[in-house]
Order: C-alpha cells, then sequence, then structure tokens
C-alpha cells in the first residue's frame, strides 16, 4: 500500500513508519513540522530506503497537504500528528487546541478533497485512520475498562483535545461520507519516546543519578501497550477496519506508576549498576491537577473482528526500552542538550 503518516518523526507515528518500510513493504510518505518532540533521528533506519519520503510540513497548512497528497497519491493516511504531553496542556493548552483540533480539521478536509477526486477501486479502498487516546474517557473506578462505547468525560486539556478531534472525525464521515476509522490507545512505551514521558524520563533521571518525580502517591493506574504492537494494530486497523467505527487497543498491562518507576530502578540497577540503589532517587511530588486514577482498555473487538493480540508483555518490553536507552545515548542526548538550551 501507499501509506501517509502524519507525525511520522514522532514516537508512536516513527514506530508505525519503520514498521510499514520494514514490516509492511508499503511505500511511505512522512509528514512532519518537527516540533520540539519530533526528531528525524527516529526515522534514521528508513531514511535510506527507496520506500520513504519526508516533507517538513504542518498538518494546518492545508495548502502543503494538497500537494502531498497529489503527489503521492496514497491508499490510507493514518494521522498521528498531535501535541500529547498532558503537563505542557495544563501549562498552555492554546497549542493543543491549535494542532489538535484545528490540525486534524485541516487535515481531514484535505483527505475529504483528495478523495472525493478518486474514483473507483482507489476511492473504495482509501481510508484515514484518526489516532486518538483512551484519556478522551476520562477516569476509571477500581473496576472496568473502556471500550468503544465508553462516554466521553476528558479531564485535562490534551485529553478535550483529541476529544474534539474524535467528534471531527466521526462527523466527517456521516455528514460527507469520508472513510475515516478511529483508534483508541492505552499509554504506550518503547523506544524512541521522548524524554519528558514517566518511562523516559525515569529512565534517564535514574541513569544519572537525578532524583525521580512521582505524582502524589504514584497510586495512579496505567494500561501499558508497547509501541511496536501498536504499530501493528494501527497498519491493521487501516487496512481493515471499518469507516465509521472505533477500534480499543490495550496491552492489558495494567501497573501502578509507582510501581512502573520501580521496575526502571531495579531494571538499571541490573543492566548498569551504580553505588546505591536507584529506588533512593525517587521523590514524590504534588499531584498533577485533574490527574486521572486509573486507564485500562477492552480490547476484545480488535482481537475477535481483525485477529489483532498484544505480543510484548511489561516487563519484556520495559527491559527491552531500558536496554534501548542505555544502547542509544547519541538519540536522547542532543534531545536533552536542545531542551536544556530552549
Amino acid at each position: 500500500m501507499r501509506s501517509v503518516v502524519t507525525g511520522g518523526a514522532g514516537f508512536i507515528g516513527s514506530a508505525l513508519v519503520r514498521h510499514l518500510v520494514h514490516e509492511a513493504g508499503d511505500s511511505v510518505l512522512t509528514i512532519d513540522a518537527l516540533t520540539y518532540a519530533g526528531t528525524r533521528a527516529s526515522l534514521r533506519l528508513v531514511e535510506g530506503s527507496a520506500s520513504h519520503q519526508f516533507i517538513h510540513a504542518d498538518v494546518r497548512d492545508g495548502a502543503a497537504l494538497d500537494a502531498a497528497l497529489a503527489q503521492f497519491q496514497p491508499d490510507r493516511i493514518i494521522h498521528c500528528a498531535a501535541e500529547t504531553h498532558v503537563d505542557r496542556s495544563i501549562i498552555g493548552a492554546g497549542v493543543f487546541i491549535d494542532t489538535n483540533i484545528v490540525g486534524s480539521y485541516t487535515l481531514f478536509e484535505a483527505a475529504r478533497r483528495y478523495w472525493d477526486g478518486l474514483a473507483g477501486a482507489a476511492q473504495a479502498r482509501f481510508r484515514v485512520l484518526h489516532v486518538s487516546t483512551d484519556e478522551v474517557h476520562g477516569s476509571l473506578g477500581p473496576e472496568g475498562r473502556f471500550s468503544e462505547t465508553s462516554g466521553y468525560d476528558p479531564s485535562s486539556p490534551y485529553a478535550a483535545s483529541k476529544a474534539a478531534a474524535d467528534h471531527l472525525a466521526r462527523a466527517w464521515h456521516r455528514t460527507y461520507g469520508l472513510p475515516v476509522v478511529i483508534a483508541q490507545c492505552s499509554n504506550n512505551y518503547g523506544p524512541y519516546q521522548f524524554p519528558e514521558k514517566l518511562i523516559p524520563l525515569t529512565i534517564l533521571n535514574a541513569l544519572h543519578g537525578r532524583p525521580i518525580p512521582v505524582y502524589g502517591s504514584g497510586a495512579q493506574v496505567r494500561d501499558w501497550l508497547f509501541v511496536e504492537d501498536h504499530a501493528r494494530a494501527l497498519d491493521l486497523i487501516s487496512a481493515q477496519g471499518q469507516p465509521g467505527e472505533t477500534y480499543a487497543i490495550g496491552g492489558g498491562n495494567e501497573r501502578r506508576n509507582l510501581a512502573v518507576v520501580e521496575a526502571i530502578c531495579d531494571t538499571l540497577d541490573r543492566l548498569k549498576p551504580a553505588a546505591r540503589p536507584r529506588r533512593e532517587l525517587i521523590a514524590f511530588v504534588a499531584d498533577r491537577p485533574g490527574h486521572d486514577a486509573r486507564y485500562a482498555i477492552d480490547a476484545t473487538r480488535l482481537q475477535r473482528d481483525l485477529g489483532w493480540q498484544a505480543a510484548t508483555m511489561f516487563d519484556q518490553g520495559l527491559t527491552q526500552t531500558v536496554q534501548w536507552y542505555l544502547d542509544n545515548r547519541w538519540w536522547w542526548q542532543p534531545l536533552l542538550d536542545r531542551a536544556a538550551g530552549a
């Protein structure tokens, strides 16, 4: 297939691009604005491939999107481009509204113009996959899991912006017939994740002997999904998912945040021993405003209808992730240097 990935230099997007080029055999066009969390270093493994092209463009630029789609002639668009960090959305929500809502609208309109110009089998085959999050549903209690029918109750500006984009996607399907599918995932982890997120932040702080911040008591629970499993799911949903439908993607790996941090400390102690146990670096800090207590995903529909299964259990994936950060300073050190100089 010919696939466009927006936000393809980010964490999830780059994992998807690598999967599509190396595993699925697609021709891929990456579109990315290369904001602070996007880096072409994440695409290093595909940059020399004849099956990969890159365009430096913003999803809010409709003319650039029109030109890219007309030139590349994709069979599908997988829309990963987004501002994603909850803490940043609390400090400054404007860019989240602009990128996640206005950018998604602009992308859906460009896709609609392109799709309207197709005919026959090409038009029937075309799909747009909007990559969303379980955070649009708010917080769970001690029991239950989110599914495709869960109600919307976002807590943070980030989650609200993604919820709005979900509603736009459904509206563009119902009003214009645009063949949009929505995927809602649980928390991702793995290689190439920007260092502000919990797992890479913990790895790098622990590696450098710096305090490891944990919000509140660390009792919040997340369902962790290895990013390469997520990439496989997105490939499958965008190829075989039904337009107008939503598919929930979860790893089935619920862990308290504190348990995740402790597991990282213990893994680093094993792989790269230090003078003292790294658990001693854990520092509890004031909780995040509106911090959701628990997320968990029921991925039954995706498993039943499309045959997807998460292949990576959390302990295995966490060890792989910690080892990757130990082995790939070339990737994360420039990002830390850039952040320090900002």
